[in-house]
Order: C-alpha cells, then structure tokens, then sequence
C-alpha cells in the first residue's frame, strides 16, 4: 500500500490500503491483496486492468502533485511503478523517533 500510495495512485494510504485489499493491486503481473505484502529491488506495481479505468484513480493520477521517491520509478502512461532500490533512512519522510522504538521493544 506505501508503493500504491507513493505512486499517487491513491490520495491516502487508507485508499492505497484499500485498492490493495479489494485485488486492484499487481505485483509482478499477480494479484496481491495484502497491503503489507514486502516488495523487492526489480519488483513491478501496477494498477489491475479494472482499476485503470477507475474514476478515483484516474482522478488521483490527475489532480495529486506527489513527487515521487528517488527509490521508486514512475511510469504515469501504463499506471506502473518499478521499485529501483529500498529506500534509505534519508529518503523517509515519515518523522519517526527509532530510539523510542528501539525503547518500547526492550521492554
């Protein structure tokens, strides 16, 4: 669902999460419905061929102005994503405090 919504094919992660959910989602030309589904270097994210002609989609491709990451590959006129490489703790936008979680695990 990160990928999903990164893309801009989505305008929220909740959305992303549930295009995922309802098998919208391909990876690597199969199916997948589970939004926690863990992508590798080379991996291929697209729109299913339903979801491509979806309003919401083609109203989020339109209308978000969402940069996408320099560790993902964008290609707007197929509706696919081709992750390059994972992301680095620097290119995480997400303010997260990894002491606090380091802090709750050792507990």
């Amino acid at each position: 669902d990160n990928v999903v919504f990164r893309a801009g094919f989505a305008s929220s992660r909740n959305q992303a999460r549930q295009f995922v959910r309802h098998g919208h989602v391909r990876v690597n030309g199969k199916r997948v419905d589970i939004p926690s589904y863990t992508l590798r270097k080379g991996d291929t994210v697209e729109m299913g061929p339903k979801a491509k002609n979806m309003i919401v989609v083609r109203h989020n491709l339109d209308t978000i102005d969402r940069a996408v990451p320099m560790w993902l590959e964008a290609s707007a006129a197929d509706h696919t994503v081709t992750v390059r490489d994972l992301p680095l703790r620097e290119q995480i936008d997400v303010p997260v405090r990894e002491q606090l979680i380091v802090e709750l695990y050792s507990k």
